[in-house]
């Protein structure tokens, strides 16, 4: 007979990854957030200025849908992000009542400075604390992690 709240070909231990993942995030995402200063791009900025990096041109809502947020609270980090000069607009290539966004040189500067008080703390801490090895599982793992996110 199998555990409540259990599924007969689960993975053993598959619910404790998943409640560790949980809990390491979270206490990640919470000591980010009082890290970042005054004057730097919020992590909601920055994360959109990546995707336009790796993703390339597309539409509010497309950016969006990636982050699982509502077209409304995207728009309103487009806005801060238009208004730095880091991101601009322009007619969609398939539909010209939209706008596409794609990141201007200072944009792409910002996304590729890496100056940002969390990952210079974060990169203190891996030097301090952790084995090459450390870092190298932790670079592995970074995409998967990425990919648990976008399927959730």
């Amino acid at each position: 007979m199998s555990d409540a709240g259990s599924h007969p070909n689960e993975v053993p231990g598959i619910r404790e990854t998943a409640n560790r993942l949980r809990m390491a995030i979270g206490a990640f995402k919470r000591r980010a957030q009082e890290v970042t200063t005054v004057g730097e791009l919020s992590n909601p900025q920055l994360t959109a200025l990546s995707r336009l990096d790796r993703l390339g041109p597309m539409t509010t809502s497309a950016l969006a849908r990636r982050e699982q947020i509502t077209p409304q609270a995207m728009g309103a980090t487009i806005a801060s992000l238009e208004k730095l000069g880091l991101v601009t607009r322009s007619p969609d290539a398939t539909d010209g009542r939209r706008s596409a966004l794609s990141l201007t040189p200072d944009g792409r500067t910002a996304v590729h400075s890496g100056r940002n008080a969390m990952v210079d703390k974060v990169t203190a801490a891996l030097q301090d604390s952790f084995t090459d090895a450390d870092i190298e599982t932790l670079s592995a793992a970074a995409p998967l992690i990425e990919r648990l996110a976008e399927l959730l």
